[in-house]
């Protein structure tokens, strides 16, 4: 039986992470009393008792809870943005060419963004095949529920009297300085960080990534790029699915959901892009549970919701 430990499971990460490992027969779950949750002792034993040590913290502290390891078998998968671009770390997202053979034998491995996720599968095919230069200076909007603001933002919504402002969507991150912004760089090959505007809007939980392109940035046509993702995407959680609902596409389809669907519309002129997944389950804690999975062996869809 295999050892799982949450640091940070009172997070909305780590509480999904929980969610679905609770009733996993092949996993024993390491669970600090609430009183030694933050004792640094207690959490240094049960890092280095694990197999798999799951980071739901903020950055700094997942740096810190990285140092309290000295086992060198407790693999660590890190859903912060803390190493997402540091070369000692393996990019959790096994779908992209070459990367599920690293994480299978890794034990650093750095969970995805989960605007970067969809951005990334979007974008890393095409500019792998050559279909985007890797020059080109994309322009990304992402659409979030607002639980990927976590308990502070999920409480903020939930109050009884918010303020009407809460009712729209907003824009926010606008100095570009996105945290998601290096790993969306870096993991598509690409020599600028898109123009990225995401957006939160009041629905639970579920998000839509698009990026726009136009003739004169790509070497095909819309079909083209079409038969590019579903030659790429054969095995994983994501997969081409250009359906729609009567026209439109709601970017709350994927909630509660751990899989993510990629799609291009329009014409050969004018192509939109667009990916979408829960931004709990393929953008953050579903991703986890698949690196977990996949590290240890296992079904790599085992236990997660599709």
């Amino acid at each position: 039986m295999y050892k799982i430990f949450i640091d940070g499971s009172a997070g909305t990460t780590g509480l999904r992470i929980r969610e679905r490992l609770a009733d996993r027969k092949e996993l024993e779950l390491l669970i600090l009393p609430e009183e030694s949750r933050k004792d640094t002792a207690a959490r240094r034993e049960m890092l280095n008792k694990s197999d798999i040590s799951f980071l739901c913290l903020p950055d700094q502290a997942a740096k810190e809870a990285v140092s309290l390891i000295t086992n060198p078998d407790t693999v660590v998968i890190d859903t912060s943005t803390a190493h997402r671009v540091a070369e000692d770390w393996i990019y959790g997202m096994p779908e992209l060419t070459g990367l599920r053979e690293q994480i299978k034998s890794s034990t650093r491995i750095a969970n995805p963004g989960c605007h970067a996720s969809g951005f990334i599968a979007l974008v890393r095919p095409l500019v792998e095949l050559g279909i985007i230069s890797a020059v080109s200076t994309l322009s990304c909007f992402s659409l979030t529920g607002y639980s990927g603001g976590g308990k502070k933002m999920i409480a903020e919504y939930e109050e009884e009297n918010r303020s009407p402002l809460l009712d729209a969507p907003r824009i926010y991150a606008l100095g570009q300085a996105h945290k998601h912004l290096p790993e969306m760089a870096k993991l598509c090959g690409l020599d600028k960080e898109p123009v990225f505007s995401p957006i939160v809007a009041p629905y639970y939980s579920g998000m839509e990534v698009s990026v726009t392109l136009t003739r004169e940035m790509i070497s095909c046509t819309l079909d083209d790029i079409k038969t590019a993702y579903q030659d790429y995407y054969k095995s994983g959680l994501i997969r081409y699915d250009d359906s729609t609902e009567g026209g439109f596409i709601s970017a709350s389809a994927f909630s509660g959901r751990d899989d993510m669907v990629v799609a291009a519309f329009g014409s050969d002129e004018r192509i939109t892009l667009v990916s979408r997944f829960d931004n709990l389950g393929k953008g953050a804690s579903g991703a986890a549970i698949q690196n977990m999975n996949i590290r240890l062996g296992l079904d790599e869809a085992a236990g997660l919701v599709l």
